[in-house]
């Protein structure tokens, strides 16, 4: 259920509103729009008498939401989610897409590393991801450096500017990353670890959500309200395929289409990640166009300084020269014309 209250109801009526929710044992969260107020409601329902509430002063509205995810629904919450950065990045709604880039995992050449970093901010990208905890299938494959690693990006961040990415695997980590990262990422094997996103909804940091390779939309959708419900609003949702019946042309099946049908349902950003949808880097330019031209707020991709030589996911990830020529790809399609002029 939401409430909408009356473009001049007073901070008593909105009280009276939220007292009349917790006094039935219900939790009330707030959105505050440029006209209106709306209330949106938490929790059993069945105690509420939508008349009544109505009848209160400073409302002028009552509509149930059909959808259980309600916080992330449009419904509650027309208006897009436009994410801040310290540093004046911005992720959502009319915003220009952001690039998201660097190598799947940290690794010990801390050169390399930089390296990449340093393409990434020549080009423009706003951000540098890497793994520096790594969910691997195999107990005996590279699990990354841990806190070294973290210690790698922020040593990059400090020396470029750009934001870190970086994967969050377990809520005793939560700390260790809040210290250098950015934004925390849930990867797609945590989609549905509800005691991880329960304890990213209580942290002040960004977060961003990748879609289960097995998971629908409306599964997708639900991973984000746990998060948004324990208090954190800033989430960003990230495709990056599903499992389909042919894997031998492409690692999973990008679903493009995610992207228009998120953003209708739901006002949180959405960004897309072709390198672990395809798996192949000859994939990553054509997907990315296709995913931008869809209304994606941006893209994630790996780059790495020797690909052929990475701990991991080489055959996803684009070199530097690649990169560059790829990102004027996208910097022209994005309107970023100054980047692709400055780097021909």
């Amino acid at each position: 259920m939401i409430i909408v209250m009356e473009h001049n109801a007073t901070q008593e009526q909105l009280n009276r509103v939220l007292k009349y929710i917790e006094d039935r044992g219900m939790k009330s969260y707030i959105h505050k729009g440029d006209l209106l107020n709306v209330v949106a409601v938490i929790g059993n329902e069945i105690n509420l008498n939508p008349e009544n509430i109505a009848a209160l002063e400073g409302v002028t509205a009552v509509k149930k939401v059909q959808e259980p995810y309600k916080l992330v629904s449009r419904v509650s919450h027309p208006e897009d989610t436009v994410i801040n950065f310290p540093n004046g990045v911005k992720i959502g709604g009319l915003e220009r897409p952001v690039l998201m880039v660097g190598p799947c995992s940290v690794e010990k050449d801390f050169d390399g590393l930089l390296q990449v970093a340093k393409a990434a901010k020549e080009m423009g990208c706003q951000f540098l991801r890497g793994g520096a905890f790594k969910p691997r299938t195999s107990p005996y494959d590279f699990q990354g450096l841990e806190e070294k690693g973290l210690q790698y990006l922020a040593q990059a961040r400090q020396e470029t500017g750009l934001l870190v990415v970086t994967e969050v695997m377990d809520t005793m980590d939560i700390p260790l990353l809040c210290q250098y990262a950015d934004v925390l990422q849930v990867g797609a094997r945590n989609m549905q670890n509800f005691k991880l996103l329960k304890a990213l909804g209580r942290i002040n940091k960004p977060v961003m959500i990748k879609r289960g390779p097995a998971a629908t939309i409306k599964e997708f959708l639900l991973a984000a309200e746990y998060v948004v419900s324990n208090g954190n609003p800033n989430v960003i949702l990230c495709e990056r395929g599903v499992k389909g019946f042919d894997s031998q042309f492409s690692r999973n099946v990008l679903d493009i289409a995610a992207v228009p049908i998120i953003k209708k349902l739901s006002h949180l950003p959405v960004i897309v990640d072709p390198s672990h949808a395809t798996g192949k880097r000859y994939l990553i330019e054509p997907m990315g166009k296709a995913s931008l031209i869809a209304g994606a707020h941006g893209l994630m991709f790996e780059v790495h300084h020797d690909p052929d030589n990475a701990m991991c996911d080489g055959a996803q990830s684009l070199n530097i020269e690649q990169f560059k020529e790829t990102t004027r790809v996208f910097n022209k399609l994005i309107g970023r014309i100054d980047y692709d002029n400055k780097n021909k």
